[in-house]
């Protein structure tokens, strides 16, 4: 395996993409409630830790977003928690957590250091759960995205990110104990991806994140029995784009907040998908299990795609795309 090197793989930003004389200046900025992400595009919750920082120049990421935080410790699920699949992989690592003040104590610092904006995201089995812990965290962290939506907590599938009625619950509760901008990640498996959308949004949500993986169950083709040690896991990477695509079209034609979409991101092309069917931002997943350095590529490629139409902004790159 050949060792990526940050300073050589990776210059700084400013240097790879200052302005040549006569050039657009891109503008690609996203703003989340009172936060401003200078990039729409950040790692999704659970594919990225502080330890990248040594290796990924993160200063080109919009923020980065944390494992899921839950109210106490927790083990995560049995082994095997992970297995590819074509197109794909289907994880059931049933989010370990430190609790907020393991995370406090061991992980904020690290994720504080880096020269991005830390979107903490936090998690429960109940409603009741989750403002308690927004509220032990406290001011750390720029925002917090409420995962409402893991397919491999438990196995019967259900999430609390299914009813709306649940949704309005968790937000408004978090909404009482922080002034901070508040992201929810919804589920795939939903009668209704615009009911959900609009109950966050009438909440007091600031966006909505569209969308977690799908629950899945892998078998073992020589003993057709359940490869994970959950049985049942969470579907990613490019085999999901189509189905959260429309998703993200519904959710965003649903609500006037942002829509981030998440699921199969791998290059600047997906991004731009998403956003043109009204996605603001983008969460790279799955891709960067196999390629670290994924979600700075989107970053990237948005930049010179930009650059290379002579516009500022990735409206004015879609608008030109479409009059081709």
């Amino acid at each position: 395996m050949v060792a990526v090197r940050a300073d050589t793989e990776f210059p700084d930003a400013r240097a790879a993409y200052a302005a040549a004389p006569g050039a657009a200046t891109v503008d690609l900025s996203v703003r989340i409630g009172s936060l401003t992400l200078h990039t729409p595009v950040m790692p999704a919750s659970g594919c990225f830790g502080p330890e990248l920082g040594a290796l990924i120049p993160v200063a080109e990421l919009g923020a980065a977003v944390t494992k899921t935080v839950f109210g106490s410790a927790r083990g995560g699920n049995p082994v095997h928690r992970l297995t590819e699949i074509p197109a794909g992989m289907v994880n059931s690592v049933g989010i370990p957590s430190r609790g907020p003040v393991g995370y406090l104590a061991t992980l904020h610092p690290r994720y504080a250091a880096l020269d991005v904006p830390t979107i903490i995201s936090v998690g429960g089995h109940r409603p009741s759960e989750y403002a308690p812990v927004v509220a032990a965290l406290g001011e750390n962290g720029a925002a917090f995205e409420l995962n409402v939506s893991c397919p491999n907590l438990d196995r019967n599938g259900t999430d609390i990110g299914s009813d709306p009625a649940a949704i309005r619950e968790v937000v408004a509760a978090v909404r009482l104990v922080t002034d901070k901008p508040i992201i929810v990640k919804l589920p795939v498996l939903v009668a209704s991806i615009a009911d959900c959308a609009r109950a966050a949004e009438e909440a007091g949500a600031d966006a909505v994140c569209v969308a977690n993986s799908i629950p899945a169950m892998p078998l073992d083709a020589l003993t057709r029995r359940p490869i994970l040690g959950n049985v049942i896991g969470g579907l990613s990477g490019p085999s999901i784009k189509p189905i959260v695509l429309r998703l993200v079209w519904l959710a965003s034609r649903a609500v006037q907040i942002p829509v981030i979409a998440c699921g199969g991101v791998e290059t600047a092309d997906d991004a731009l998908d998403y956003f043109s069917v009204g996605a603001s931002a983008v969460q790279v997943g799955t891709a960067s299990f196999a390629r670290p350095f994924a979600a700075v590529e989107v970053a990237r490629g948005l930049q010179q795609r930009c650059r290379d139409a002579e516009v500022g902004t990735i409206r004015e790159l879609l608008e030109l795309d479409a009059a081709l």
